[in-house]
């Protein structure tokens, strides 16, 4: 995202509204909001946009976003797969393009909103200081945080192509943001049309659309995996954002290379990766077993089950809320064995495999034990939503 220091705060954004205000972020904001609320429309009742430009303005947002979602996020700040150099130094360009600043700096300030996130001393966008801020306002004030410290990128300062983006940003940053878009006018015969689509148009689209996953995303949508952090899974989001709107999933496995981690939820960035594995531009893909997150929807269901017989106790007779206690606990008990013994079957799967070279085919009989047992947990989560219908 644009410069901001990145080390951890020693006061907290709401006790420093005076902080200095950083005049260049605020120009850069302001400036192309304006371009593209007043030129791009008055440009095009006077003179209208090609088709081309309209191409190059969706080419070049795609190119954008998927630089930030799949390189920067999911890349870099949470290594959640290998990308071949080619891609990555694709990434660099359209990234330096999208102008969130470097992958050095977005990614430490990313990792830091992990590790302490909706604490408002250390969570750099932290959503419980309100919309305004965790959209943009924590990049227009210089709030007490010290100097760079990119102590948490040990991984990404050994890389020396983005050791090389550090050093030529503002160079990168010039080249692709005016020098591109005037470049490819210019070859389409709409000099000034694609420069003000495919270059300022572009850059507002492109930002607020990431901005919204430190805001919106933090506010509105559902919380079906975990209710310890502020993040939502959000579909329309989803959609806005290449599918970075599944946000809830993402902060309790933020190691899965999917956000959208069923088949029919809208993530092309999962699509992006997954897909260029097959011609070898991605490879080691992280995946989060999918026991792993039945579990943790079923505890989320347990805990608002309980949370209902709770409200429940007020109104419902005493016999009939002792019942659906026993029945819940039952389920709760049972649900606990089957992790148990998941946990148990999956150690022994591990130490299995550890000697696959010379006993490979012991595998299957622990896989289709680990698929029976997750067989078991789907049945148990249908049997909790009759439950959950009942109470409600």
């Amino acid at each position: 995202m644009p410069s901001r220091p990145s080390a951890p705060s020693s006061a907290s954004p709401a006790t420093a509204a005076g902080a200095p205000l950083i005049w260049t972020n605020i120009l850069l904001f302001s400036l192309t909001f304006l371009a593209a609320a007043v030129l791009v429309p008055w440009y095009g009742l006077t003179h209208g946009f090609s088709t081309a430009a309209w191409v190059l303005f969706g080419v070049f947002v795609v190119a954008n976003e998927m630089s930030i979602t799949a390189g920067y996020h999911r890349l870099w700040a949470h290594r959640t797969y290998e990308a071949h150099w080619s891609l990555r130094l694709l990434f660099v360009v359209f990234g330096s393009m999208a102008l969130q600043n470097t992958a050095w700096a977005w990614c430490s300030g990313h990792r830091r909103h992990h590790l302490d996130v909706d604490d408002v001393d250390r969570d750099p966008y932290a959503a419980p200081l309100g919309f305004w801020f965790s959209h943009i306002g924590w990049m227009v004030r210089e709030y007490p945080s010290g100097r760079e410290d990119f102590s948490n990128i040990p991984d990404l300062r050994r890389d020396r192509m983005l050791a090389f983006q550090q050093r030529h940003y503002v160079a990168l940053v010039l080249a692709t943001n005016i020098g591109l878009p005037l470049v490819a006018g210019w070859l389409v015969g709409d000099l000034w049309g694609t420069f003000l689509l495919a270059g300022v148009l572009r850059l507002v689209v492109s930002h607020h659309f990431t901005f919204f996953i430190n805001s919106l995303a933090h506010m509105w949508g559902g919380r079906p995996y975990t209710e310890d952090n502020t993040a939502r899974d959000n579909p329309v989001l989803a959609v806005l954002t290449f599918g970075e709107g599944y946000h809830n999933f993402h902060h309790i496995f933020a190691h899965d290379y999917r956000n959208g981690v069923r088949w029919w939820q809208w993530d092309p960035t999962k699509w992006l990766i997954a897909g260029l594995q097959w011609v070898g531009l991605t490879r080691r893909l992280k995946r989060t077993p999918v026991f792993q997150i039945q579990r943790a929807l079923l505890a989320m269901q347990f805990t608002r089950a309980q949370r209902k017989l709770a409200s429940l106790a007020a109104a419902a007779a005493p016999s009939r809320v002792s019942e659906l206690r026993q029945r819940v606990q039952h389920e709760y008990e049972t649900f606990l064995a089957a992790v148990a013994e998941w946990a148990k079957v999956k150690e022994q799967w591990l130490e299995e495999k550890k000697r696959a070279v010379i006993e490979h085919w012991e595998h299957a009989n622990f896989q289709q034990r680990l698929k029976e047992l997750e067989h078991r947990l789907r049945l148990q989560r249908r049997r909790l939503r009759l439950l959950q219908a009942q109470l409600a």
